[in-house]
Order: C-alpha cells, then structure tokens, then sequence
C-alpha cells in the first residue's frame, strides 16, 4: 500500500490516502511524527500501528482536556475515554495522566468530599457518591470519617437554607422530611431538629 496523500483536517486531524482512496483521519502528531508523506509504502501491520499510536495520543489529549475543564477519578476518566477509545488506549492514557500526576484518587476524594460537605451533604450521601466515582469503600470510609459531619448541625443549615418557610403546614413538613432523608439523614435527627423550628410536627 502507498500513501497517496495527507490532507489536514479539524481537531488535529488529517485524512490519510492509501492507493489513490480516502482510508481514515489519524492524528496529524502520529503522521508526522512516523514521517508519514505521499509516497510512504505500509504493510498492514504498520497501518494497524499507526492507528493504534493515533488513538493513543488523542486519548491523551482528551484526557488533557478533560483534566483542565475540572477533577476527575480513574474510574470516571477512563469511563469518558472508552466512549471515543478503545480501552487500550484509554487505559494506556489513564496511566499517563496518573504518572504525571493529574489524576490521584484520593486527593480527587477529599476535594470532592469537601465539596459535598460544604453542600449540607449527609456522610451517607458523600460516602455513596464517591463510591460512585469509582473511590473504594475503605477510602471513601476514611475520609469522611475525617469530616467530623454533625449531622443535626448540616440538617439545621438545610432547613434554615432551603425550607424555614415549609414547616408552616403539614404538607411542607412532610416534603422537607422527605428530602432530608433523600439526603441521607435519619428520622430521628430530623424530627429532633424540625421540633426546634416549630412546635406542631407531624408524623
């Protein structure tokens, strides 16, 4: 097979032309890099490669990209590479960004947990989605241990945040129940916090 032509295209692409046909768009980097031009002679085995070490460096980029625009886990990172990659490459691209440092698991936890926390999340609700992150239970155990949540004081910022003017009838009472224990707290420290707020509470 002969290269015929390489035409540049968007997003670092360019079009590779083998026989005098369009073949497939690789990565510009890729065909310089292996000095691909009009004229280059492949074999299939050299093709597959250079469609192997194209995938590797955009996976690459993408996860740059995906790195920049905010935090990720391994998990979540290499889940988003699969869908443009095969998982050779996003695996290849996942290791690279944790070599360099990018991508540390328990850092992204902690960070992310605070995050939670500073929303009022319950230890519950933030141990559940950083599980969901791809973070291992023992992990996702300890750092929110290291939270010190007080779970009554957090259900007391939410009502006073987002539902002081709910508590007023027995509709409201029942809806602000309910999404607290979505959140992940318990009846008992829910009622407890709810008869500070107003006398009549129902069951």
């Amino acid at each position: 097979m002969i290269v015929t032509a390489v035409e540049p295209r968007k997003k670092n692409l360019s079009a590779l032309y083998i026989d005098g046909e369009y073949a497939m768009k690789l990565s510009t980097h890729t065909l310089l890099e292996n000095r691909i031009n009009p004229g280059t002679e492949l074999d299939d085995e050299g093709l597959c490669e250079l469609v192997k070490l194209s995938d590797l460096h955009r996976a690459k980029e993408k996860a740059l990209w995906l790195i920049s625009y905010r935090d990720h886990s391994s998990k979540e990172l290499f889940d988003k590479l699969c869908r443009d990659f095969c998982e050779e490459a996003a695996s290849a691209a996942l290791l690279r960004m944790q070599e360099l440092g990018l991508i540390n698991d328990e850092a992204f936890a902690e960070r992310y947990a605070k995050e939670l926390h500073l929303k009022h999340q319950s230890p519950s609700s933030i141990r559940y989605k950083l599980i969901q992150k791809g973070i291992d239970k023992e992990t996702a155990d300890s750092i929110v241990d290291k939270l010190e949540i007080d779970p009554v004081a957090e259900i007391e910022a939410l009502i006073e945040k987002k539902y002081a003017g709910k508590l007023s009838d027995e509709k409201g009472l029942r809806r602000t129940v309910a999404a607290l224990q979505r959140a992940g707290y318990h009846y008992g420290d829910i009622k407890a916090v709810i008869s500070r707020f107003t006398e009549d509470y129902y069951d």
